[in-house]
């Protein structure tokens, strides 16, 4: 099979991996609209179940990808003056410009083709292939109206930052100000390095001047406001400056078309709060490989199935993100809470049933059901079905 990757994020170079593993005699090539190394961002995150996964696929990708990454096991929140520490599952970070340049050396080394600094913004732009892989991020070129693509804004504004202070855990910090409050998700990604995305609401970024004060100013007063969880150490940004987005939800009405299919940010985004972009995007790879490689399965019913599992596995962790992305917008509603009882509402932000219950009675009642070993199982399953319905009435699936 001929098969053409748009797009040399982590989503494309792992796909290209594992069909020249399933199958060398495919001839894959990746193409790339930026120079090689160039990327955006700095670190991203993924955890534990999505390294056992890849270690499945392919233990040699997978190997890399640890040896480079920092690992922790709690997670820490400033706020109210307070430093708060819980224990959590083991995450990991890795900069994105490394885990690229892992992924694009083991492509290569199975021969896969990769062509830098070719932009593509049709399908007939790459030449004669059997399959077009649109894996070329949020502001994708390929994907057209025939998909169906909706994209809906967020009404806060972030800027998605550097430091030098190497955090020992996923950290949060929210820094109150005269203008509303600021806050910042920061984690290490190597043994100098880590990713700090800084947030607020669209008032607080107005009210402090940050839509209006160059870079050095802009960086500086972020840096002030975050002076102890930094401890002093400045904020950077990347290549492209200080950019103050809004975040972009991503929908599509179908992921295929013809021999093109849409793959990671291309076919769906969930906000970073949750921290599953990387994750997401090499287990659509996974899937769409394992779709493809079935004996005897024409390629539209592999693409066919393809998403119509991605999309079930997808409920779960969208509904997580789109309340996730709620609950910063009203951050403020929890922020009068102790310390100690505002970190378990903020590792609770996920649940479809916080937005609609006082925060001190919603404390009260989630630590009585973590007391509860059958509790705990019924809020499990009735908070997954309860988040599976209003996301899939939401958008119009109806659960397919």
């Amino acid at each position: 099979m001929r098969i053409t990757c748009v797009g040399g994020g982590p989503a494309g170079l792992y796909f290209s991996i594992l069909m020249k593993l399933r199958d060398p005699g495919h001839e894959v090539t990746v193409l790339e609209r930026d120079p090689a190394g160039a990327t955006y961002g700095w670190g991203v995150t993924y955890w534990a179940a999505l390294l056992d996964r890849c270690q499945e696929a392919d233990p040699v990708s997978a190997r890399a990808i640890r040896e480079a990454s920092v690992s922790w096991r709690h997670g820490v929140a400033h706020v109210g003056g307070e430093r708060v520490v819980r224990p959590s599952d083991q995450g990991f970070g890795i900069g994105r410009h490394r885990l690229l340049e892992l992924l694009a050396d083991r492509a290569r080394e199975l021969g896969v083709r990769i062509e830098y600094r070719r932009e593509v913004r049709e399908p007939g732009q790459v030449g004669p292939a059997d399959l077009v892989v649109a894996a070329d991020g949020v502001n994708s070129a390929l994907r057209h109206g025939r998909f169906g693509p909706t994209v809906a804004h967020g009404s806060n504004r972030y800027a998605w930052l550097g430091t030098r202070k190497v955090f020992d855990a996923f950290t949060f910090a929210f820094e109150r100000t005269r203008h509303g409050y600021v806050w910042c998700y920061g984690y290490p990604f190597d043994d100098g390095t880590s990713t700090c995305v800084v947030e607020c609401t669209e008032a607080t970024w107005h009210g402090l001047e940050l839509d209006r004060l160059g870079e050095p100013e802009g960086l500086a007063r972020l840096g002030e406001l975050f002076a102890e969880p930094l401890d002093g150490q400045p904020l950077l940004a990347g290549p492209g400056g200080l950019r103050w987005q809004t975040f972009r939800t991503v929908t599509n009405r179908r992921w295929s078309d013809g021999k093109v299919v849409l793959l990671g940010d291309a076919a769906h985004t969930t906000h970073y709060s949750i921290g599953a972009g990387t994750s997401l995007a090499l287990e659509d790879a996974l899937a769409l490989a394992a779709a493809l490689d079935r004996p005897g399965t024409p390629v539209p019913e592999a693409l066919a199935d393809y998403e119509r599992e991605r999309r079930h596995a997808l409920l779960a962790t969208q509904s997580a993100a789109r309340y996730s992305e709620r609950w910063y917008q009203n951050v403020g509603r929890y922020l009068s809470l102790k310390p100690e009882q505002f970190f378990a509402l903020l590792g609770q932000r996920h649940s479809p049933l916080l937005p609609y219950l006082p925060p001190q009675l919603y404390y009260w009642a989630n630590r009585a059901v973590e007391e509860s070993p059958a509790l705990r199982r019924l809020r499990g399953r009735v908070g997954n079905q309860v988040a599976r319905a209003l996301h899939a009435g939401r958008d119009g699936s109806g659960g397919r």
